[in-house]
């Protein structure tokens, strides 16, 4: 099976990698490749960075010309007075597009407050650790949580989500 994957962010990746192994099926090949989100860089609300997901599968699936495409974004949202992370994935195939999302926690209020600045938050980690490439690493998820869940982890549930729709809908 020909398996696009909308970026080419080693820990969105790693995500998309495991679970195709483990749930989808052994014989495939991924083709990772950028793509824009059309959104944002930094999406801001549920519903941007659900479309970002969308379209960032769309296009791997049409660009490569693989039977299914992911899309993975991630993007933050208020909840009252406090800025969440907020993560979405796609899955689409030829007629079909599957949205799932996942984890969600609050920031501190100095990334916040640089955030709505206009930075995105991969950069404002680099800076809150001293790290480089925090996104495509731990990511916030991974500091914020200790690192008990890193930036793949947080999406491996979402992807499964995506291959479960996948695959019950191809059953009916």
């Amino acid at each position: 099976m020909k398996i696009a994957v909308g970026t080419k962010n080693k820990a969105k990746l790693k995500a998309v990698e495991k679970v195709v192994q483990d749930t989808l099926t052994n014989e495939f090949e991924i083709q990772a490749i950028s793509v824009a989100s059309n959104v944002a860089k930094q999406p801001f609300s549920e519903e941007e960075t659900r479309q970002g997901a969308i379209n960032r599968a769309i296009a791997a699936r049409e660009q490569t010309g693989a039977e299914v495409g992911f899309g993975l974004e991630g993007g933050v949202k208020w909840i009252g007075n406090a800025l969440y992370l907020c993560n979405w994935a796609a899955l689409a195939t030829v007629d079909t597009v599957y949205t799932a999302a996942g984890a969600q926690i609050p920031l501190p209020k100095e990334v916040a407050q640089a955030l709505l600045t206009g930075e995105e938050l991969g950069p404002i980690m680099d800076c809150y650790v001293g790290e480089q490439d925090t996104r495509q690493n731990a990511g916030a998820i991974g500091v914020f949580t200790d690192g008990l869940i890193d930036r793949a982890e947080m999406f491996e549930p979402i992807v499964m989500m995506l291959v479960g729709q996948y695959r019950y809908w191809a059953k009916q």
